[in-house]
């Protein structure tokens, strides 16, 4: 990306690992500067999202964002843009870049464009002095948590309810848009070994943690339904449903219950000190200090 990468080697590792993720994921990734490629984001967000007519983003932000030095990158599998990212910078003295969206094409699932995207994103903003990425993601989408948590090692920092309204998508449905707060700090050692490809952080395991003596702060019934707990373990668990897009598609009402339910159990966790500290794949959420 530059020759400034030889005097900083922790720069270096940062292109090495993103060129190493695009080159498994079978993509190459790149800014995106020109109107068409601009025209090709939206339209890919449009469908993931399912808003043809109401897309999340205009070509016209994403053209001012570009102009502007912010980030909008794209995973292109030949010709076809599969994937892409936009982000924009935090106020002057924060030394950190929003991530705002990003989206790969559904039958992309599996191929790894994701983990592609946000490394090529993280090295970008380490050649331009950022210190950090922030972004939010939905904390009951079990898969989006791992990502987020686990694969990448991002840390949470702060629980917002219904942070964009409705949205009235094929994503969200009519459900509020509770969004967990995320730091990436690009430099740290657990990030640094998540983007080389192994574990950024010590794998969760719900079994170990229970048999450590935590505590379940809310669980599943056998039915799926939302079953609360005390919320005063040292290590609280917080469950997440198996599918929440199914269960909005299927049973909105319960889905809103899991909402509530999740967002209650969070909010009180972290208000009493707890700090988010991993998520299991089994979908939970692992919650520290609690008292």
């Amino acid at each position: 990306m530059s020759n400034l990468t030889a005097v900083d080697p922790d720069l270096d590792h940062a292109v090495q690992a993103a060129d190493a993720a695009a080159l498994a994921a079978g993509v190459a990734v790149r800014e995106l500067t020109d109107l068409s490629d601009l025209e090709d984001a939206v339209r890919l967000y449009a469908t993931i999202w399912g808003r043809d007519a109401n897309p999340p983003v205009t070509v016209e932000l994403l053209r001012a964002f570009a102009k502007a030095g912010n980030y909008v990158g794209g995973a292109f599998d030949g010709h076809r843009l599969v994937g892409a990212c936009v982000g924009f910078f935090h106020a002057p003295s924060e030394d950190a870049l929003h991530s705002h969206i990003a989206g790969v094409a559904r039958d992309l699932a599996g191929r790894h464009v994701g983990f592609a995207l946000k490394l090529h994103q993280r090295a970008w903003a380490m050649l331009r002095g950022v210190s950090d990425i922030a972004w939010t993601f939905d904390p009951l989408v079990s898969r989006n948590a791992y990502f987020n948590l686990a694969k990448l090692a991002a840390e949470p920092v702060e629980y917002l309810p219904n942070f964009y309204g409705t949205m009235l998508d094929t994503i969200n449905g009519v459900d509020d848009s509770d969004r967990l707060l995320v730091r990436w700090r690009l430099r740290d050692p657990a990030v640094v070994a998540a983007c080389a490809g192994g574990p950024g952080l010590a794998p969760v395991s719900v079994a170990d943690e229970l048999a450590a003596g935590a505590v379940v702060a809310l669980g599943r019934s056998r039915t799926g339904t939302p079953v609360a707990g005390p919320l005063d373990g040292p290590v609280s668990l917080v469950a997440v449903p198996a599918d929440i897009g199914v269960l909005r598609a299927e049973d909105p009402e319960l889905a809103h219950a899991w909402r509530n339910a999740v967002r209650e159990a969070l909010t009180t966790l972290v208000a009493g000190g707890g700090r988010v500290s991993g998520f299991d794949r089994a979908g939970w959420y692992v919650v520290r200090g609690t008292r």
